[in-house]
């Protein structure tokens, strides 16, 4: 081994005790491997390369895939934390994130409802308890993956607009019925409404039909309305302006509220409640 080394190595081999040259000489022979080996790696760049590239695309994908999971979970838990006092509520699962949304209407609490989502690639509804009426894959296939706050706020506008009109129907019913001439109409998503009423239940004055449509699904008030009078061809222009004045009413005010004025001034309307 000493023939082969650089002069100026063996002489400082020669100069150590037997030992210690020996244990230098060892040394010396493992850098040598080391060096020849890299010399080969070296030698074949492409081999190198290639090896490189199967691996560190695969954990960059896995580790992006990763981070994008775990980011979306995080905006979840910022959006509940974020809007905690506005209906939006939820807590972490083993899949994900369990989202519990309460709607209210002028004050009132109404119903909840749950959306149990898996965090993975890409997002997914596993349950949840949304009415079969509310657009929830239409909201899931325009936000759920690219806008999460945007998919909870939209789900959360069309649930409380139905709350908000199912209450104002419900309120009807049972507030008002000494009003109403005939059964309430109204279909599941409470978006029409049509009804019959007299604003005096004793008199002899033909009643009042109405039909109200919701077309903007996350409004609380109707778009359309329709009030005519019933059994007769003509109005005076004292009843066609008050057939008017209700149309009015009911797409500016809650359906209960108008019938709350209705109750309490008789045939005359509170038309305070127009301005």
């Amino acid at each position: 081994m000493a023939g082969i080394l650089a002069p100026g190595l063996t002489r400082t081999l020669r100069s150590l005790s037997p030992l210690a040259g020996q244990l230098l000489e060892k040394a010396l022979g493992n850098l040598r491997w080391s060096r020849r080996t890299l010399y080969v790696q070296m030698a074949s760049p492409k081999e190198v390369k290639a090896s490189i590239a199967n691996v560190e695309p695969n954990l960059a994908v896995e580790m992006s895939e990763q981070e994008v999971l775990e980011e979306k979970l995080e905006n979840v838990k910022a959006v509940l934390q974020a809007y905690r006092f506005t209906g939006l509520s939820g807590k972490l699962t083993s899949r994900g994130v369990c989202v519990c949304i309460n709607t209210a209407f002028e004050g009132n609490l109404l119903d909840s409802y749950f959306v149990d989502l898996v965090i993975q690639k890409p997002l997914r509804i596993h349950h949840h308890s949304v009415p079969v009426f509310i657009p929830l894959e239409e909201i899931a296939a325009k936000y759920l993956q690219t806008n999460i706050q945007h998919f909870l706020f939209s789900l959360c506008e069309y649930l409380n607009a139905y709350s908000g009109r199912k209450y104002q129907a419900d309120r009807l019913q049972s507030d008002f019925a000494a009003l109403l001439t005939g059964p309430l109409q109204r279909n599941p998503l409470c978006n029409l409404l049509s009804f019959t009423y007299k604003l005096d239940p004793g008199g002899q004055s033909f009643p009042f039909c109405a039909r109200l449509l919701y077309k903007d699904l996350t409004a609380t008030l109707p778009t359309d309305v329709t009030v005519t009078y019933q059994g007769v061809d003509a109005l005076s222009t004292s009843w066609e302006e008050q057939r008017a004045s209700h149309e009015t009413l009911f797409c500016m005010k809650p359906l209960h509220q108008v019938f709350a004025s209705f109750a309490r001034k008789g045939e005359k309307l509170d038309m305070s409640l127009v301005s």
